[in-house]
């Protein structure tokens, strides 16, 4: 049940030893302060597999109800979850976390070496030169997208299809996110975007294109990965990537460079005109528009003093991190600067600074769609709270008020509680359905898919608007649905109206 305490206590004693900055005492208080923590988790720990089969330990907020659509046999180590326009679920599944996806705090003899890296092929490098070529390590797991079809419409799905897998280079990543729309399927595995697609029905991809590559420069933190794919107003692709950076040279023959830090970027669906659209970022691990086109994320934190934040990601901005900071004792700028504090006097110019501190692990993020939610969760942010067990962990939600040139935070509330979610995602009926990755941090090869609602409020009958449907419609019609009240339904009608 304690097996958190190498990696913390590793943590602890490689940094803090190496710039002697620990004296005896220090040793034994932080033992001591890393085995407390771990008996004040037993109960924590002991509970998520009372949370593996139903929803008995979850705690619902009022007026909702919850089901399992899909359990262990379906799903395993799900990372981040998406609906297509026929409701069917993609599941993007990590097996290589530990097993091909390192961590820098496991391995401190590549500390330099990573900080140095500039590209995919630099990190490949020095992998070979501290595995003297052994790299069978990094190519034992793959990752892969599972495909759940609800068969007989009741939303509880009845089959489970690999769509793909075969992603075990030795540079791939974590797939962290993926995002289907009209066929094609988006797929965020360092160093690779990949767009998917099933040509001739059979539930599985047979078209694999690279959108780009080079993302991952760094090994840096597990889970500073590449995810939070959206479609944006504009119709273009909006994802993130944390600092483990990157470095693309695009099909245009752009070279963007971006070794140092996260950042948000964006491109057209076929991955050209990719651009550097924020930056400055830790590990954004979703994205989430709201009704006006206005980008947010919420970051997470660096694990010493400071918080996680919740961010108004503005084109062109900065929001002040750096890959370095995290290795140095103090976290250099990011602390002594109060680079992660929310506006105040004399703040760092260069930075746009963060709206509010939120959260411990955030992860999946959504915006309520406009349907099937009660009116008080109307224009409501549903952020995933992380924390490695699920009696500590669930969804939060929140609001933004425009103030000035930016937000504050409003109606911050812990919603639904006791599940170790990474993702969720809103039915066509308003309907939302949440990754539960059941316990720990590395995954224990289990998963489920739980769907939450609000009976006196869901969508019994709801709309199916796919593009296709749309482009067959007049300029009225399409014009009409600009007033729907599903933003999904809007934008969709936004874009057929636009091609």
């Amino acid at each position: 049940m304690l097996h958190f305490l190498p990696n913390l206590l590793s943590t602890i004693f490689l940094t803090y030893l190496k710039h002697g900055l620990l004296c005896k005492k220090c040793i034994v208080g932080a033992v001591f302060i890393a085995i407390g923590y771990g008996i004040g988790n037993l109960d924590a720990l002991a509970k998520d597999s009372e949370a593996r089969t139903g929803v008995e330990g979850l705690q619902l907020p009022a007026g909702f109800t919850a089901t399992v659509v899909a359990g262990k046999d379906f799903v395993s180590n799900p990372v981040a979850i998406c609906l297509d326009e026929r409701q069917q679920l993609y599941v993007a599944e990590s097996f290589r976390q530990g097993h091909g996806v390192e961590d820098t705090r496991q391995h401190p003899d590549w500390l330099e070496d990573d900080l140095a890296a500039k590209t995919v092929v630099d990190r490949e490098a020095y992998l070979i030169k501290w595995t003297e070529g052994n790299l069978k390590h990094f190519t034992q797991y793959s990752e892969r997208i599972r495909l759940l079809i609800d068969e007989d419409g009741d939303r509880t799905f009845d089959r489970a299809e690999i769509f793909a897998d075969g992603f075990n280079d030795v540079l791939d990543g974590t797939g962290a996110d993926v995002r289907a729309r009209n066929g094609d399927v988006y797929f965020a595995c360092i160093p690779n975007l990949w767009k998917l697609r099933d040509s001739d029905g059979d539930n599985r991809s047979d078209q694999q294109e690279s959108l780009h590559y080079g993302y991952g420069v760094h090994t840096s933190l597990r889970g500073h990965d590449l995810h939070g794919i959206k479609f944006g107003p504009d119709g273009r692709l909006y994802f993130s990537i944390g600092d483990r950076g990157l470095d693309i040279t695009t099909s245009e023959g752009n070279h963007i460079s971006l070794p140092d830090c996260g950042a948000v970027l964006r491109c057209e669906p076929d991955g050209s005109m990719l651009e550097v659209f924020a930056r400055g970022l830790r590990n954004p691990q979703d994205l989430a528009f709201d009704d006006y086109g206005n980008l947010f994320t919420c970051d997470n934190n660096s694990d010493l003093l400071d918080q996680a934040r919740v961010v108004y990601v503005a084109p062109g901005a900065d929001s002040g991190w750096r890959l370095h900071y995290q290795f140095l004792p103090d976290r250099g700028p990011w602390l002594r600067e109060k680079l992660w504090h929310t506006q105040f006097p004399g703040q760092a110019a260069y930075i746009v600074p963060p709206i509010a501190h939120l959260g411990n692990g955030p992860a999946g993020l959504a915006y309520s769609p406009g349907i099937g939610m009660p009116p008080e969760l109307a224009n409501t942010f549903f952020m995933c709270d992380f924390r490695g067990a699920a009696a500590q962990s669930g969804v939060r939600t929140f609001k933004l008020e425009p103030i000035g040139a930016t937000f504050r935070l409003s109606n911050a509330n812990q919603f639904l509680w006791g599940l170790l979610t990474t993702d969720i995602e809103f039915g066509n009926d308003g309907s939302f359905y949440l990754a539960d990755w059941i316990s720990g941090w590395s995954g224990i090869g289990e998963g489920r898919v739980i769907r939450a609602w609000s009976p006196k409020h869901v969508v019994s009958d709801p709309k199916q608007y796919t593009p296709r449907m749309l482009n067959t419609l007049g300029l009225d019609e399409l014009a009409n649905l600009l007033t729907d009240p599903d933003q999904r339904v809007r934008q969709e009608a936004q874009f057929a109206l636009a091609e």
